[in-house]
């Protein structure tokens, strides 16, 4: 993973200092390209712990269509709970302690992070003991798994761009138009947080299936590591469906981010040597990729340096 330590490297750098929707600050490089040869091993950090089982569980609810928390969160994965929760705290319905710029307040004041991980842990509770609280509170509008499965239309019918590709792909795998996009402009101002991961596309060429991203939005150490693990898994997935080989990752970023909260734990993580990559195994079992549990998904040999923590911004 000697590209990313690269990414990290050019934007320290090279970035210039910008301010962000988040008030934190971030150094900031616009245009960048990785480029992963996924027969070389599953493009995983090696440089510190990244949590795998939440990779997976997070694009089996994108694949799933899903838009609630409610299924990360019986999964336990987390990732996506500061975005509901910011919407659950500014309704009427909320009546706890004040919880305004609560992202920022909590990483500067460990007292009121305190209060503010109580709420959170109530929050949480509720929406898996209340379908009708998650319902309303868990749902972060018509992010990436809609946009991926149920593409809305202006005459109402439903596109599910997905499992069109997949079929594109089979029958006609020279097309250029091998694409899924999460940005819907007319749902944008509705959703909790528009998609940062706004257009995929593949490619086919000698029996092999490669997939580029492009990443309006790129928080280079904590979610980066995630993004290049989850389309892979991805482009693993699809190749299996269509009976092709893995080729390659393509990572083009737009505003790739370093922020200003995140620096030292860089240049810790710059210290370090990358290590092999792991092999990935997917079960036999499923019928397609629709089918997928996180237990049909599992890695071999992933030996990462110890995990480095750094806060969210949001």
């Amino acid at each position: 993973m000697k590209q990313y330590l690269d990414l990290e490297k050019y934007v320290l750098e090279h970035g210039t200092q910008k301010g962000d929707r988040t008030g934190t600050g971030t150094i900031s490089t616009f245009g960048y390209q990785m480029r992963f040869n996924l027969q070389e091993g599953f493009p995983l950090l090696t440089t510190k712990r990244v949590p795998f089982r939440l990779v997976v569980s997070e694009l089996l609810w994108f694949l799933h269509g899903d838009t609630n928390i409610r299924y990360l969160l019986q999964h336990n994965n987390n990732i996506w709970n500061e975005w509901a929760f910011e919407r659950y705290v500014k309704s009427a319905d909320y009546n706890g302690p004040d919880m305004t710029d609560f992202g920022l307040r909590a990483n500067a004041d460990p007292e009121f992070n305190e209060v503010y991980q109580a709420e959170m842990e109530k929050f949480k509770a509720q929406i898996l003991a209340d379908e009708k609280f998650a319902s309303q509170y868990g749902e972060l509008g018509n992010i990436y798994g809609k946009q991926w499965r149920e593409w809305k239309t202006s005459n109402g019918e439903t596109i599910d761009q997905l499992q069109d590709v997949i079929e594109m792909i089979k029958t006609n795998p020279n097309s250029r138009r091998l694409i899924v996009s999460a940005w819907n402009p007319e749902d944008v101002p509705n959703m909790a947080l528009p998609p940062c991961h706004t257009l995929f596309q593949f490619f086919v060429a000698d029996g092999a299936l490669s997939c580029q991203l492009y990443q309006r939005s790129a928080d280079i150490f904590l979610g980066v590591p995630f993004n290049i693990a989850s389309y892979a898994l991805l482009t693993h997935l699809i190749a299996r469906e269509t009976g092709l080989k893995v080729g390659e990752f393509v990572h083009t970023m737009g505003d790739a981010h370093l922020y200003n909260n995140h620096l030292e734990q860089v240049k810790e993580q710059l210290q370090r040597e990358p290590r092999p990559l792991p092999k990935l195994v997917l079960s036999d079992k499923p019928a397609t990729i629709f089918d997928f549990d996180v237990a049909d998904i599992s890695l071999v040999g992933y030996d990462p340096h110890k995990m480095i923590k750094a806060p969210i911004s949001v």
